[in-house]
């Protein structure tokens, strides 16, 4: 079976840095720790009532999740306001639209059924043709986003006629001590690392902003490109990775973190990484 052969892998994954770790070693590499992303909470109390209002009053025919961080962040808000039960509730009267299987599971485990499911590889396409058989023309949808506004999908959502409430409900920013993040992007430029992994776009931007902050971006870009494997989890990741200059040498049939560290393991099966001393940690430089 192919492994990573004591690989050193940098890991960017934030919330799910210790599942994704887990796998590298698995596979027999060495995971070398450096979130890019924190996800931030809003304060939108206000809004999340409005909407639960609107839902409860028949306002709206239509949900769509992008995220199980954000179906999340909806259900925690409502709870906080002590209205978890109504929303709930309310939320099993309309269609709801899934772009993926993590808000697909959030809402299943509070109860609530999903209408309409996109296909992988869950991107922005798959999810606009998955609502394709829904009438939005005059209808109100509520559209639940995720650390970004995604506004691909609210132009096209409105483009169709839809009355549209959008809901922002977290942000992704970067790591208050960016200091792993520093110490990768020099790591990378000297050739200590075998592969990157790459889970969300937003990682990718975060990484460069960081080498852009050093003064380092060319030298990051050329170590993609010439030095470092990079592994995407995705379509959508690997565009954004692709609008920075760096394509992607590992993408996975399916988005998912355990097929990301398998198609990776399979790349680097004839290619033994170099010998050098495992450290889990990034070393400061």
């Amino acid at each position: 079976m192919s492994g990573l052969r004591m690989a050193r892998v940098a890991v960017l994954e934030g919330r799910l840095s210790n599942e994704l770790a887990s796998l590298v070693r698995r596979h027999d590499g060495v995971p070398y720790y450096a979130p890019a992303v924190r996800e931030v909470s809003l304060d939108r109390q206000e809004q999340v009532g409005a909407f639960i209002d609107g839902l409860v009053a028949g306002s709206y025919s239509v949900a769509v999740f992008l995220t199980g961080a954000g179906a999340g962040a909806l259900f925690s808000a409502a709870e906080r306001l002590g209205r978890l039960p109504e929303l709930l509730t309310a939320l099993r009267s309309v269609k709801t639209v899934c772009r993926g299987p993590k808000p697909a599971g959030m809402l299943n485990r509070n109860g609530v059924p999903v209408s309409v499911r996109a296909r992988e590889p869950y991107t922005t396409a798959e999810l606009l043709e998955a609502l394709a058989s829904l009438e939005l023309a005059g209808k109100g949808v509520a559209l639940v986003h995720y650390g970004e506004r995604s506004a691909a999908v609210a132009e096209a959502l409105r483009s169709r006629g839809a009355d549209l409430a959008e809901l922002y409900l977290y942000e992704w920013l970067l790591p208050e001590d960016t200091g792993a993040l520093e110490a990768l992007v020099r790591d990378l430029i000297q050739g200590q690392l075998d592969a990157i992994t790459f889970t969300s776009q937003v990682q990718a931007r975060h990484l460069f902003r960081i080498a852009a902050n050093l003064g380092l971006s060319d030298q990051l870009l050329a170590a993609l490109k010439d030095r470092t494997i990079v592994a995407s989890i995705g379509p959508t990741c690997s565009a954004g990775l692709k609008e920075l200059g760096v394509t992607p040498h590992v993408v996975p049939d399916h988005p998912k973190m355990g097929q990301l560290v398998l198609a990776l393991a399979h790349y680097l099966e004839p290619r033994p990484p170099r010998s050098r001393v495992a450290v889990l940690q990034p070393r400061s430089v």
